[in-house]
């Protein structure tokens, strides 16, 4: 069984405005559902389980009931920290492989998904990364130095893991170097195997990123 985890557990201060950013409009329906979507798309019998701001659960259920939105999830309560919001997802996560996802990712590509899947089984911990177009400078106060960016890799989501393994990591007590759920596992000894992203990926953040979003979501096949 696989379940994945869908983080939206945060308020989203850098879009602007009142509204979070996971329940902003994108084609007329909030953002967060075309996520769901293209995850339920991939495997409709995978286990959902999505984490959201404890102010707004009752938003989302009435989110739900206007836009007819009928894909089986449970909800939980996010915590102060992402690591907090995964770790109460895990207490409902049934899972053999456990994945998690950010809930403003609604473009990862389709054989993004299938490779994550198949690679797991191997690796026990698998992220999907993409390499960095533009020149890094490593900053240390005023002076800065360039690196190349070859040795650099831009992290994505979902990130999936062997359940028990995922479960184990996050028995321990948070960190302020924990993030990702890479890094959470990674602490405890495991080895990470990177996999290719998809560039349509895209963490929705910012006004930029929603426009964006609307020319992808036009373009799509459902495939990437």
């Amino acid at each position: 069984m696989l379940t994945f985890i869908i983080t939206a557990g945060g308020i989203g201060k850098r879009m602007g405005g009142s509204t979070p950013k996971q329940f902003l409009l994108l084609n007329g329906k909030p953002l967060l559902m075309h996520t769901i979507e293209r995850i339920h798309h991939f495997d409709p019998a995978a286990e959902l389980i999505v984490t959201l701001p404890e102010a707004y659960l009752k938003d989302w259920e009435e989110m739900c009931e206007k836009y007819s939105f009928q894909i089986k999830h449970a909800v939980i309560s996010g915590g102060e920290e992402r690591f907090d919001s995964i770790k109460n997802a895990l207490d409902l996560a049934n899972g053999e492989w456990i994945a998690v996802h950010d809930g403003v990712r609604p473009f990862v590509g389709q054989h993004v998904l299938a490779e994550l899947l198949k690679s797991v089984k191997t690796h026990r911990a698998v992220i999907p990364v993409v390499p960095v177009k533009e020149s890094l400078r490593m900053v240390d106060g005023e002076s800065s130095v360039s690196v190349s960016r070859n040795q650099y890799q831009i992290v994505q989501t979902p990130q999936i893991f062997e359940g028990k393994l995922l479960k184990k990591a996050y028995e321990q007590k948070y960190i302020h170097s924990f993030t990702d759920d890479a890094s959470v596992v990674e602490s405890i000894g495991a080895r990470i195997h990177l996999i290719s992203g998809n560039d349509e990926n895209i963490k929705i953040t910012n006004p930029v990123d929603l426009k964006l979003a609307e020319i992808l979501l036009h373009s799509s096949k459902d495939t990437y």
